[in-house]
């Protein structure tokens, strides 16, 4: 029996692993507007004069170029509005290759748009490139998840996050000059996410649907048990997890609507988990450090483009480290280990940023505090923000509690990139007390409300919150994991 929990079919890997591939393209293009940032507002310059016969004001070139990077954050926020409706209505994994047209859309326009002499074409690519962020970042973890034996869902839901960190690595060596971020090669950088994509649509088709979607939604037992007879491999398995969500079909409606989403008392804690852990998440301090560390460690070192690339590597050891931690250690103590760490790196971010100009040296302590932070992210924070939302709720709400959870994410990356670069002018290191009250909310919600869900079905802490509702969770004997 052992021997067949330890199986695990190839059908099920393959699955997971293709539909990640669409994090590695969202990665890639996280990662590589970053060190050829010059160069491409270069090419912003040049097409400008070319029509007015004139250099592009500086004012306006920051606002562009502003509005170019956070555009793919924008267009995830809108592209989160449709989820639900996507899920529902065609599968999640069809939904995936669906939306995997967006991704090719404006990967072709953001590499053409050198040749047309258009930084219009790039700002619109890159927006529709961001539609498919917000919608393929709520599918993935909840194709993973509905596909994922019980003691393995919240390792494989984080390899979403692992393909992710690993996307802004590959992206950021792609965008140094040594590579393709150059002046003559910076639009063929823009387009290598096509091969991720292309690759998706040769293995994705392969892959079954989600059996509780086909169950649940569909109706069709017949192709949940084919669908789960792939995935699990052991006909005994299949049959005993196909009781136990046929036990729970008979109280489960289909779907429900916002409103009765918004209005259910027994979902009331679980939207303010994800409303905190999602926003205590992207806005604690880690987007700054993706989006601007050649900026921050340029005033410092000369060689701050390889400090980037030291950044992306840490991001994506650590998120293989929380593959193997998220089933031993649990979610609820990654998450307030996480936030702790993050709490005192932004303090310390405070400190040696103020203290530099007088102790010189204190850059090193600053190299290191911030890899401790990209670190505390990585194991936990950053891979459960996009995904604790599919544990938390029943089947009904799910797709809406993914959209929030994506709506809330990409919100949060959007509103960093905004208004990062105007509050560090403003307050100058101080800024990091501000990402380190947001993680302290988050740390102390987390402490007083997070459930321990590892190893626990849907149905079971879909329960436990219809049975809980308004006593404090780790009051609770069954949820506390600090006994």
């Amino acid at each position: 029996m052992a021997h067949k929990e330890n199986f695990l079919p190839a059908t099920l890997l393959g699955s997971i692993l293709s539909a990640i591939l669409g994090s590695l393209q969202i990665g890639y293009h996280t990662g590589n507007i970053n060190a050829p940032a010059m160069i491409i507002q270069e090419f912003f310059n040049t097409t400008w004069r070319a029509r007015y016969n004139e250099s592009m004001p500086e004012q306006t070139l920051t606002v562009l170029w502003s509005l170019s990077v956070s555009m793919k954050d924008f267009g995830a926020l809108l592209g989160a509005l449709g989820f639900k409706y996507m899920a529902d209505s065609y599968g999640r994994r069809n939904s995936i290759l669906i939306v995997n047209g967006l991704s090719v859309l404006g990967a072709v326009l953001m590499s053409v748009s050198k040749l047309a002499k258009s930084f219009e074409m790039l700002m619109v690519g890159r927006l529709i490139f961001g539609l498919f962020c917000g919608l393929v970042m709520s599918m993935n973890p909840l194709y993973i998840q509905e596909v994922s034996p019980t003691n393995l869902r919240g390792a494989f839901a984080t390899l979403n996050q692992v393909a992710y960190a690993l996307g802004i690595l590959v992206g950021m060596l792609a965008g140094l000059e040594t590579a393709l971020g150059t002046r003559n090669q910076w639009d063929l950088m823009l387009s290598m996410s096509l091969i991720p994509a292309l690759l998706q649509y040769l293995l994705l088709p392969f892959c079954p649907e989600s059996p509780r979607y086909l169950l649940f939604t569909r109706g069709q037992e017949a192709m949940a048990e084919s669908a789960l007879l792939r995935l699990r491999g052991d006909p005994d398995m299949v049959q005993a997890e196909l009781r136990e969500m046929k036990e729970r079909e008979t109280h489960t409606r289909a779907s429900i609507s916002i409103q009765q989403f918004f209005n259910k008392a027994h979902y009331r804690q679980p939207i303010l988990l994800v409303l905190v852990i999602s926003l205590g998440s992207q806005l604690s301090g880690f987007n700054a450090i993706i989006n601007y560390s050649t900026k921050m460690f340029e005033d410092t070192f000369s060689e701050a483009k390889y400090l980037t690339l030291g950044v992306g590597t840490v991001n994506v050891t650590f998120s293989l480290v929380a593959v193997f931690l998220m089933e031993k250690a649990g979610r609820r103590k990654l998450l307030l280990t996480g936030f702790l760490i993050i709490l005192v790196c932004n303090l310390l971010l405070t400190i040696t940023d103020a203290l530099q100009t007088l102790v010189p040296d204190m850059r090193f302590l600053q190299v290191f505090v911030v890899f401790c932070l990209v670190s505390a992210y990585e194991l936990g924070p950053g891979p459960m923000s996009w995904f604790i939302a599919a544990e938390l709720f029943d089947q009904p709400a799910r797709p809406i509690a993914m959209a929030l959870t994506s709506m809330l994410n990409w919100g949060g990356k959007f509103i960093l990139a905004l208004i990062y670069p105007p509050l560090l002018e403003l307050w100058g290191c101080y800024i990091y007390l501000l990402f380190m009250a947001v993680a302290l909310v988050a740390f102390c919600v987390t402490w007083f409300r997070m459930p321990e869900t590892r190893g626990r079905s849907f149905d079971d802490i879909a329960e436990e919150f219809r049975g809980a509702e308004g006593i404090l969770m780790q009051n609770k004997s069954d949820f506390n994991t600090f006994k």
